[in-house]
């Protein structure tokens, strides 16, 4: 949190004006939270972020354009001073893991109560994990493989350009729109490149993926 002052600045990321417009009649009147900026795409978010210095970020993890995971990544790799809050609508595991892996502070669903909400934005603020450490541990340690160069070997071009948007937390439709296919194209691949990898669910090659970037990048 700022030094010069217990105020608590806020940036907020939701391609919906109105449940920004809500988070932020929600947020201000607190006293201690301010609002410094929002944006509507991860391009956006990307861009205001530093001259707006929040404190916590408030990410929505589907995005009509990007997504709060990507944003999330980011922001942990180029602003790590800044802690992340993912907001979503849908109990969707494969979001939860790729958050975990992201370095986000906490995983939320947008039916949250609005007090609740704000506990939230105040325990991040203040350095807490809102994430169970054993969870998170669990997440990470079940599919760090050792085969790592033999499975991405096996995949085409186009599968490992997938299975990068997979690691992104992008949906099917997202993908498509990105790589220009349909969606149901770009469930068949992701089919394939599951059966190729040995892997039962999009969430395990998302984990094996970001560990793999990761262990490259040495970060």
């Amino acid at each position: 949190m700022n030094q010069d002052d217990r105020t608590i600045r806020v940036f907020l990321l939701d391609d919906h004006e109105i449940v920004r417009r809500g988070l932020r009649e929600l947020l201000e009147p607190q006293g201690d939270i301010l609002v410094v900026g929002e944006a509507s795409t991860a391009e956006e978010a990307l861009s205001r972020v530093p001259s707006t210095r929040p404190d916590v970020a408030v990410l929505d993890v589907r995005l009509a354009e990007g997504s709060g995971i990507e944003v999330c990544r980011s922001l942990r790799a180029a602003h790590p001073e800044v802690r992340t809050l993912i907001l979503t609508s849908f109990a969707d595991n494969d979001a939860l893991v790729a958050a975990v892996l992201a370095g986000a502070s906490g995983f939320l669903l947008k039916q949250i109560r609005g007090t609740d909400l704000v506990s939230a934005i105040r325990r991040v603020a203040s350095g807490e994990s809102l994430l169970d450490p054993s969870q998170t541990a669990e997440i990470i340690d079940r599919f760090s493989g050792k085969r790592e160069d033999e499975r991405i070997a096996r995949l085409t071009p186009q599968e490992r350009r997938i299975l990068t948007l997979i690691a992104e937390g992008k949906t099917n439709r997202q993908i498509g729109e990105e790589i220009f296919l349909a969606e149901k194209t770009v469930k068949n691949y992701v089919s394939n490149l599951l059966a190729k990898m040995g892997f039962s669910r999009r969430t395990e090659a998302a984990v094996y993926a970001t560990r793999l970037s990761s262990d490259e990048t040495g970060c």
